[in-house]
């Protein structure tokens, strides 16, 4: 049986199971419905991570 994904809808603001929407409102996919509900949060970090992985490295090549 295939594992479900989770994708968090950025247009309705709710989790769907599965691939239900457009592509361009979704988030995901994420392994549990706990985690596609707090997608925002999740990717927030993920960015700002990012962001400082970026400003360290553009230290080191400067």
């Amino acid at each position: 049986m295939a594992k479900d994904e989770y994708w968090f809808n950025t247009k309705t603001q709710e989790v769907e199971i599965g691939k239900q929407s457009l592509s361009l409102d979704r988030l995901g996919p994420f392994a549990s419905m706990q985690e596609a509900e707090n997608a925002v949060e999740i990717i927030a970090r993920r960015a700002a991570a990012l962001r400082k992985e970026d400003e360290t490295s553009d230290k080191w090549s400067s």
